[in-house]
């Protein structure tokens, strides 16, 4: 059957997702050419360190993309060609199988786009296709033109921040520093297995800790100590956020001798009650604003995420393995209360919000209005969707949240959280999201016909915000 002949669009043209004339000169003439700041992902730095090629698209595209991995089960494709011991051809030619059935995921948009951005390949992935396109990006992430750097370069990428554990050596950001790299590679300090005390690791976690800084960590007070001792030591790296993924917010009454007692009581091997784990969550994360604000950094909190839910899957495979979800946890009360406690006593640093539940996108637009204070431009962030929400209709909701109860001229716009290096024309993708509904806004008289004074906050949203916010 052939297709129907009628006024379509093409697929994937110079033009995709832009609606009228309007959005695409703020694309094409404004924000495609601004470069990437890509200040949250999860990239390997010893793979930028060392230049890396990768063996082929299975390695660099499939291996941890917990996204792909999750549609594939979908469709029941066994765990052997996911995560298992299948050879890379066959794992590919699985995803390939998988792909046409992604349709109006995002998926489908990310998979045609990154083969086009990155190795001009324009047709659709699908088994007849597959061995083509296997053999074609494989040999073409061989050769020297596509090393991890040079991906990097071809996506016009700035400054990349990595999510660091503070025990971690930062061997590699020294690395790619002494070799006096254009793009920036900075590390962000994620010190989230501190916090979780209910975990079954955490003792463990804490003499790893106690090793990187050089001291023994046997209360409160000495886990304190270690945390700012690896806070200056990734300041001195050059880093200049913090990040958080957690469920909510803590901000339960608390004293320090509450929390010393927790500890006392984890490190004796005694379960702790539900109180004195949130006391010792809570005056750790007020504990933690505090070197935040004094360095001046930037801390991030993604919240909301109810992760491993598969007992049966996090034991064969272990997290991050595509086993989450969205949760449904109340937002409001406790980040407002931690919010506060910082700012009254003017210790509150730049703060970026990110949710997962679009039922809180009012919540979190409206939550940072709470504590601009003037001090900087857009102090305070609504971040942009996340996880889930890096969608067109997720972005669309994120943007249009910001855009009613706050100041989208302010925002600092996008980035990948992600672990491949193919996955940078995300930002593409907001970008023309972005300009399409500005755009849009102009096309039916809701906004000024206007190009070079909204150009310029295209710009500012795509890149010089996030440049100013962060100092990099």
């Amino acid at each position: 059957m052939q297709a129907i002949k009628y006024d379509i669009k093409p697929f994937l043209d110079e033009n995709f997702l832009l609606e009228n004339h309007a959005a695409e000169i703020l694309y094409h003439e404004y924000a495609k050419h601004q470069p990437i700041i890509d200040y949250h992902n999860h990239l390997p730095p010893d793979e930028i360190a060392e230049d890396k090629n990768f063996h082929d698209i299975t390695d660099i595209w499939l291996k941890g993309d917990h996204y792909k991995w999750r549609a594939m089960r979908t469709l029941g494709v066994p765990e052997r060609f996911i995560t298992g011991e299948a050879s890379n051809s066959d794992k590919f030619r699985k995803w390939a199988e998988t792909a046409p059935y992604t349709i109006r995921n995002p998926l489908f948009h990310w998979t045609q786009l990154e083969l086009l951005r990155y190795f001009n390949i324009s047709a659709l992935l699908n088994p007849g296709t597959a061995g083509d396109i296997y053999a074609q990006s494989s040999e073409m992430l061989r050769s020297p033109e596509y090393s991890t750097r040079n991906l990097l370069r071809k996506m016009n990428v700035a400054v990349v921040c990595t999510t660091d554990d503070p025990a971690d050596s930062l061997e590699h950001h020294r690395k790619v520093r002494s070799d006096d790299l254009e793009i920036k590679m900075l590390p962000a300090f994620r010190p989230d297995k501190a916090i979780l005390i209910e975990q079954e690791t955490f003792v463990a976690y804490l003499h790893k800790l106690g090793q990187a800084a050089g001291q023994e960590i046997t209360s409160f007070d000495e886990l304190l100590q270690a945390l700012e001792n690896r806070a200056g030591y990734f300041d001195s790296h050059g880093c200049r956020l913090s990040d958080h993924g957690l469920e909510q917010a803590y901000a339960a009454p608390f004293s320090r001798k509450q929390a010393d007692e927790a500890l006392q009581k984890k490190l004796a091997g005694k379960a702790l009650s539900t109180e004195e784990v949130q006391a010792y969550q809570s005056a750790i994360m007020y504990e933690l604003g505090l070197i935040y604000a004094e360095k001046g950094w930037v801390q991030q909190f993604h919240l909301g995420a109810l992760r491993n839910n598969n007992s049966r899957m996090m034991r064969q495979l272990g997290p991050d393995t595509g086993f989450d979800s969205i949760g449904d946890f109340s937002q409001a009360s406790a980040l407002a209360r931690f919010l506060n406690r910082l700012d009254s006593e003017d210790k509150l640093a730049k703060t970026i919000l990110y949710n997962l539940n679009p039922r809180d996108n009012e919540v979190m637009a409206t939550m940072i209005g709470n504590f601009n204070d003037g001090s900087i431009r857009g102090k305070m962030q609504f971040g942009s969707a996340w996880w889930f929400l890096d969608q067109k209709d997720g972005m669309e909701k994120q943007l249009n949240a910001l855009s009613n109860m706050g100041m989208l001229s302010c925002f600092i716009g996008m980035l990948t959280d992600s672990r491949s290096f193919l996955s940078f024309p995300r930002h593409e993708y907001f970008r023309r999201i972005l300009c399409n509904l500005i755009g849009r806004d102009v096309h039916n008289g809701e906004l000024p016909n206007d190009m070079p004074w909204l150009g310029e906050i295209v710009k500012d949203i795509c890149y010089r915000n996030a440049n100013a916010y962060f100092g990099f």
